[in-house]
């Protein structure tokens, strides 16, 4: 019985990716130095694409492969994909939403906890030599009974909502729909930033989001106010991000996204009140190995005639 043809967009866990070698046929195409040529030999034989949020999955791809079936993403997000054109063409989309959801919730806290309590600038202030020359330590501000507003409680928002109230943190909520929770629910993001000491995103990427928050948003934080973001580099417009930075609009930012990644502003390499982490949200051994796992399931279920396990509804 003939494989079927997997088309590879980026790598994978070497260990899943043996078990798999006997049942695909894997097109490595992310290695290949003329990628166009090994993809016009194969389309015709493409059944699966294996990508990450990194690698576009647009309509001219997605229609160059007649056979193709499904996408397996090894991301919690989608945006690279065109979902109209996969439907159309009755092309499953999955991802892999939960396996990232603890490991992005502490990215958030370790955002929190750098920007505010300045560990980052503490730890320069050690290595500089700056502490036994008896120069005065970074001071930050404490977390307890400080008021943090969320937007986006889903998975994510939830995991850091439960983090944070071990800190002592007063929190809040931003979203389309109010949830059955204990914490104060905002459907105005303006009003909610008025009321709070620290913005965090957790809230999806796309259209609908894409500069939600900009100068009005920063205006109504006001000058002791941080932002957090471990959402996705478009939900901020960075422009007025380091603008608000620059005329001490807010206080500080930490980012764990950026609108151009992996470009980041260099107004924003040189400011002292803001923490720079590379996307690293899910980076651990762990959940990198889960997600990979998560992603080959997926496959295997779909090419074994079963439903997959974490679809993405259109």
């Amino acid at each position: 019985m003939t494989k079927p043809t997997i088309l590879m967009l980026c790598d994978i866990d070497s260990d899943l990716l043996e078990k798999i070698n006997d049942k695909f046929e894997l097109i490595k195409l992310f290695k290949e130095n003329d990628p166009e040529t090994i993809l016009n030999d194969v389309k015709d034989r493409v059944r699966g694409i294996i990508a990450t949020m990194r690698n576009p999955v647009r309509a001219n791809l997605i229609e160059a492969c007649p056979n193709l079936e499904i996408i397996s993403l090894a991301a919690v997000g989608y945006d690279n994909v065109d979902l109209q054109c996969a439907k159309k063409n009755n092309v499953i989309v999955t991802n892999t939403p939960d396996v990232v959801t603890n490991d992005t919730a502490d990215t958030a806290m370790g955002l929190l906890l750098n920007l505010t309590r300045r560990y980052t600038e503490g730890d320069a202030f050690v290595r500089a030599g700056q502490w036994e020359a008896g120069a005065r330590k970074p001071i930050g501000i404490t977390l307890q009974g400080k008021k943090l507003g969320i937007l986006g409680l889903g998975r994510i928002g939830k995991n850091i909502a439960k983090k944070c109230e071990a800190f002592g943190l007063d929190i809040s909520y931003c979203g389309r729909n109010k949830q059955d929770v204990a914490y104060d629910y905002y459907s105005d993001l303006t009003d909610m930033a008025r009321d709070v000491d620290i913005l965090l995103l957790a809230c999806p990427g796309g259209e609908k989001t894409k500069h939600i928050v900009n100068k009005e948003i920063f205006q109504a934080l006001g000058t002791d106010s941080y932002l957090i973001n471990v959402a996705r580099g478009s939900v901020v417009d960075e422009v007025a991000l380091v603008d608000a930075l620059q005329n001490n609009t807010i206080a500080g930012a930490g980012l764990d996204v950026f609108e151009s990644e992996p470009h980041t502003s260099d107004e924003l390499k040189v400011m002292d009140n803001v923490v720079l982490f590379p996307h690293m949200g899910a980076a651990t051994k762990e959940t990198f190995y889960n997600i990979d796992a998560l992603l080959v399931e997926n496959l295997s279920l779909h090419f074994d005639g079963k439903a997959v396990k974490t679809p993405v509804k259109v």
